[in-house]
């Protein structure tokens, strides 16, 4: 607490110089990485009629990748494409004490059963919309304009960060190793960090 007393101090004799200005947000942004959560108990749920948990390479890719990033996985399971079915999931997921994140894997295309992205937005309380525009940013490298039918978004449910991403498995690697892995440690402290 002293360091974001300290801080204040800054704010208070700011004299309007860009100097002092630049240091007071270098020294925010540290102060921001000390919240940020080592070892997160994740949730995967994927959005299928058809998958099961034994027969899921969208979720299986998902596991892997957050056991060897140093994660656990306190909840995997599959939900039908449902609208209440996926929102009742996700809402749940919030409300345990061992889910940090949750993940979710499909329906975020276009077909009239993709429907995670409707029921997920309306939990959140925050949207994080460069989580999408990163994802489609390094989608393009993959799929090419092909980006434009990916609905991929994130936002805070209830203080806890939720990922939805496409329900292939080359999407699920894509975003769970270059954006997940890398940006959910900081992104969960900091949206804990007024509950603390």
């Amino acid at each position: 607490m002293s360091d974001h007393d300290h801080s204040h101090g800054h704010e208070g004799s700011d004299d309007g110089h860009q100097h002092d200005h630049d240091h007071h947000e270098h020294h925010d942004h540290h102060d921001h990485h000390e919240h940020d959560v080592e070892e997160l108990g994740f949730a995967v749920i994927t959005v299928s009629s058809t998958r099961s948990v034994e027969s899921d390479p969208a979720g299986d890719a998902i596991e892997e990748i957050l056991h060897d990033a140093g994660h656990s996985l306190s909840v995997r399971r599959v939900v039908d494409d449902d609208f209440d079915a996926i929102q009742t999931a996700v809402a749940r997921m919030a409300d345990r004490g061992d889910v940090d994140a949750t993940i979710t894997t499909g329906g975020t295309g276009v077909t009239p059963d993709d429907q995670t992205v409707e029921a997920v937005e309306q939990l959140f309380e925050k949207t994080l919309p460069g989580f999408g525009e990163l994802f489609r940013r390094l989608s393009y490298d993959e799929i090419g304009t092909r980006v434009v039918g990916t609905r991929a978004t994130a936002g805070i449910v209830d203080g806890m960060p939720a990922f939805c991403l496409p329900g292939s498995e080359n999407a699920a690697r894509l975003g769970t190793s270059e954006i997940i892995v890398a940006e959910a440690p900081h992104v969960t402290g900091l949206a804990r960090r007024d509950s603390e």
